[in-house]
Order: structure tokens, then C-alpha cells, then sequence
């Protein structure tokens, strides 16, 4: 087991819970740019002008920081759902290696002590980190629930209540412990407890338990919120506006600080509850769903004119993607308005087609990135922290980030691919593998939500052929139509055995190929 904090000389600049640079640290990390990550969640790759010009949404400051920066148009997350991806991202590792599920209400943090992660990087580095919004990576709710707590018996499931915990105490194991100098936020939008948390405490204590009557009525959709303790009053129509909010502080508290920042600034939205504020109401063509698209464009526009003005952003990293594709959702979407969330791609939410998980991914880095460059060639969320690593020449220990690859040689404009397979999952059991342009759904078919026969048809999708695995050439068929299984079982054979041995070998970045 490595101590997380083994690496290069940097390693022994900082390892405060208050990042302070003074000396030779200050010389060191004033030469690092500041990291900003916008991660966005359930957004389609369809729903942005600037992938997708049919798009029925207007979101002109993503557009604008595409046009600033390096658009990918074959980014992954890890998974077809929130928690894993997450978990990646922060990683560099393959969510399938550990777990497949999402963290669950109340559930336990999914990091082991021993991992060493993105901010935890960054922080031994000399960087001040925060994260902001969403977390839904678990904490350690059993310490501060009350040893004589019993769970309330709620529909199927048990469930606390807010007399089940003493919420003076300090919740441990949450983004504190694993890297994050600060935090805010309410960990998850659909899940309790609803009230805020701002670095490992709750702002106010929960007084009672969610009461969906007692909110505005919801816009699209169910509000798929999860019973449990929540506080008088409170407001799911201002988590993103309050997120939003203190994004901009902290970006202006950071003007004159000696440190770089890492600010991870996890996005509830468009996540269902569909909740678009009322000014944002028939911004799109494409209903409630369209117009949170649109609401949350605008707090990215907010974030990136606070860097703005504050003089930070020819000094700052900005990477904007998402944890997966559109909900289920999209479907009526698709039939009411004209509007796919995934186009041109098959797939949504939980699915290991493409829709499930190619998402947008923007990169502007002032300085390397050349503005509106396009770049095609395979990549992942998950080579963030290589990447990053290369960038503040950290060097990453053996049993670190064992699925990152460089990007950096992309980002400064070469064409080469780094990555040239991806394997992707959400439900434990069925895989697909991505080798170049091929695609292997080692499964049935790739639908791990629900199937849409309307939909199917409407877009001219063949029937289902009934076979153990589908094969797709993306170079021809990108929206996945046309099933090759059958005419190369030597291609499905050949992506098989690499899925096997990835899967197998423990690893798959390639400054480890040599090391193990």
C-alpha cells in the first residue's frame, strides 16, 4: 500500500487542510494553472448547440467556451450513471474495477483510505481545492446516527428519519477526507437529507421529512425524490441558483491568493427534478427539460465571467463535461418537440450504446489549446488525472490512476490517438468495448434502461436479431443501426479477448505497461 501522497518533489510542498504557499511552494505553484472542472449531470451529447446544431436549446456560453477551447467529439465517462462516473473522473480508474452502483441514500464513501485521488493530488501539489454541488460519492452517516435509531418502515424501504441523527456532529469521510480543502453543497438534489452541508457539517439541522406538496409544482416529469429528513422550507428550485452562487465567491475569494485552485464544481442539473427557475420558463423548444438545459448554461456563464473578472482566466483550466447521458425522459422529448438529447447517437441514461455515455467535453487551457479546435480521436473523463498529473509534474504512483492516459499531447494539437480502447459499463455483468472505431456490446443489445420501440421505428432502427452480441463500425454507422455481429465473428472474438484481458490485467494506462 503507497502512501497517497508518494511522488515528486512536488509531493512535499503541501499537505494542509488550509492550503498556505509561502518560499519556495509559492515559486513552484504560482507557475501551475488554476483547474476548473464544470461537471454536468444526465446532459445529453445532442443537447448543446455547439455538438448538435439541430439542438432546440440555446446554450451560447458553452457554445462560446467550445469556440475558446478544444471540443471532443468521442469523450466518455466510465459509466451510464452518476456515482461511477464520478468515481472515475476522480480516479483515473475504471468505476467497474470497484463497484457498479450509485451511492444510495445514507450509503458509505466508495473510496478506499488507501486511493489516491484527483484533489488529493492537486492538494499535494500545492493547489487549494473545493468542491461544489453535487457530491453523491458517499459519507459516514453511521457516526453521527444516534446508537438507538431505528428506521422508519416508509413504502418498500426503511427510512431514517431526522430524529434518527445527531446533526451537531461532524459528518466524516466525505469530500474533506478524501482531498477537498472545502465544500458546500447538498450532496444530492433527489436524495436526503435536503439541506445544506458546507464543509462537513449541516448548515441548518433537518427538521422534518421531505414534503413534495409543500414545493412549486414540478415542471417535466416526476420529482424522483427519495424520502428522509429534510429542513423547514426548503427550496430544491434554488439548489442551483445557491450552487451557482457560491461558485462565483470562491472564484473571486481566489483574485489574490498566492495558491492555485482546483474548484470541482458538480452541477445538479439537468438531472431530474426538472425544476427550470421561472425566468428561464419557454427559453428552449424543447420544454421544462430544454429549459434547464438553458438555466444551467447560464450558471456556467456566470462561472466563467467571474474568472473573467477577476483577471484568473488566462491562468485557469476549464473542462466542461457530464457523468452520462439523458434520462429516460428523452424519449417523449424526442416525439413531442423533435428534439434527441442523444443525436446523433442511440442510447440514454444507463445504456453502454454511445448515447449512454459519449457526453460533451470541452477543454480550454490559454496557452495550449488552440481556439475551436476539434478533436475526434477517443478519449475519457478518466484521463483527466494523468493528464493533470503531466501538467503540475506530479509523478502518479503504480497503484494510482491505473486507467489514465496523457492527454496532454491532444490538448497541445497533435492528432495521434493516446487511448485507443474504452471499456464501458453501468450494470454489473454486461460490458461493451470500444477498440478504435469498432464497438462490441457484449451483451444482447445495449439497453440497460428501457427500450422505445416507438422510437426505434421512428428512426429507422431494424429489429433486434436476436443474437448474444452486437457489433457496430463507427467510422460508417455512428448512430449504431446496423449490427455486424454476424458477418465478423472474428471482430467480436478479437474485442472479447481485449475486453478479458483489460478487464483481467488490473490496468490499462501505458506508463504501466512496462512497470508491472
Amino acid at each position: 500500500m503507497h502512501s497517497k501522497f508518494l511522488a515528486s518533489a512536488v509531493i512535499t510542498l503541501l499537505l494542509l487542510p488550509r492550503v498556505s504557499v509561502s518560499g519556495q511552494a509559492a515559486e513552484i505553484a504560482a507557475r501551475q494553472p488554476n483547474i476548473l472542472v464544470l461537471y454536468a449531470d444526465d446532459l445529453g451529447y445532442g443537447d448543446l448547440r455547439c455538438y448538435n446544431p439541430s439542438s432546440k436549446i440555446p446554450t451560447p456560453h458553452l457554445d462560446r467556451l467550445a469556440a475558446k477551447g478544444m471540443r471532443f467529439t468521442d469523450g466518455h465517462s466510465s459509466s451510464g450513471i452518476c456515482t461511477p462516473s464520478r468515481y472515475a473522473l476522480l480516479t483515473g480508474r475504471h468505476h467497474w474495477r470497484d463497484f457498479h452502483d450509485i451511492v444510495d441514500s445514507f450509503d458509505p464513501s466508495v473510496f478506499k483510505s488507501e486511493r489516491l485521488t484527483l484533489p488529493e493530488m492537486l492538494r499535494a501539489g500545492g493547489y487549494a481545492t473545493a468542491a461544489i454541488g453535487k457530491w453523491h460519492l458517499g459519507w459516514g452517516w453511521d457516526s453521527i446516527r444516534k446508537p438507538d435509531a431505528r428506521p422508519r418502515t416508509e413504502g418498500k424501504r426503511p427510512v431514517w428519519g431526522s430524529e434518527a441523527f445527531d446533526w451537531s456532529r461532524r459528518i466524516p469521510d466525505g469530500p474533506l477526507a478524501h482531498g477537498f480543502d472545502r465544500y458546500f453543497g447538498d450532496d444530492v438534489i433527489n436524495f436526503p437529507p435536503y439541506c445544506w452541508i458546507e464543509d462537513d457539517r449541516v448548515v441548518v439541522p433537518p427538521d422534518t421529512m421531505l414534503d413534495e406538496a409543500a414545493w412549486k409544482p414540478i415542471k417535466e416529469g416526476d420529482w424522483e425524490c427519495r424520502p428522509g429528513p429534510m429542513v423547514s422550507g426548503w427550496d430544491p428550485y434554488q439548489n442551483l441558483p445557491t450552487i451557482t452562487e457560491r461558485g462565483v465567491d470562491f472564484i473571486r475569494s481566489r483574485k489574490n491568493a498566492a495558491a492555485p485552485f482546483f474548484l470541482y464544481f458538480a452541477l445538479p442539473s439537468p438531472h431530474a427534478p426538472i425544476i427550470p427557475n421561472d425566468a428561464f420558463d419557454g427559453k428552449s423548444a424543447a420544454g421544462a427539460f430544454g429549459d434547464f438545459v438553458h438555466e444551467t448554461d447560464r450558471c456556467v456563464g456566470l462561472i466563467l465571467e467571474a474568472l473573467e473578472q477577476t483577471g484568473l482566466a488566462d491562468d485557469t483550466i476549464v473542462i466542461f463535461t457530464a457523468d452520462n447521458g439523458p434520462e429516460h425522459y428523452a424519449y417523449a422529448r424526442d416525439a413531442k418537440f423533435g428534439h434527441w438529447s442523444s443525436a446523433p447517437l442511440r442510447g440514454l441514461k444507463r445504456d453502454i450504446y454511445e448515447g449512454g455515455h459519449r457526453v460533451p467535453f470541452i477543454v480550454k487551457w490559454p496557452g495550449v489549446t488552440s481556439s475551436g479546435r476539434v478533436c475526434d480521436v477517443l478519449v475519457s473523463q478518466i484521463d483527466l488525472m494523468a493528464t493533470l498529473a503531466a501538467a503540475i509534474d506530479f509523478a502518479l504512483p503504480t497503484d494510482s490512476a491505473e486507467d489514465s492516459h496523457d492527454l496532454l499531447p491532444l490538448l497541445r494539437g497533435e492528432t495521434e490517438p493516446v487511448r485507443l480502447s474504452h471499456v464501458h459499463n453501468t450494470v454489473s455483468g454486461r460490458y461493451a468495448i470500444r477498440h478504435g472505431d469498432w464497438l462490441l456490446v457484449d451483451a444482447k443489445d445495449g439497453y440497460s434502461s428501457r427500450r422505445n420501440a416507438a422510437w426505434e421505428s421512428r428512426h429507422g432502427y431494424p429489429a433486434d436479431d436476436g443474437g448474444a452480441a452486437e457489433l457496430y463500425d463507427l467510422k460508417t454507422d455512428l448512430p449504431q443501426k446496423h449490427d455486424l455481429a454476424a458477418a465478423h465473428p472474428e471482430k467480436v472474438a478479437e474485442l472479447r479477448a481485449l475486453l478479458r484481458d483489460i478487464r483481467d490485467r488490473g490496468h490499462s494506462a501505458p506508463r504501466l505497461r512496462s512497470s508491472r
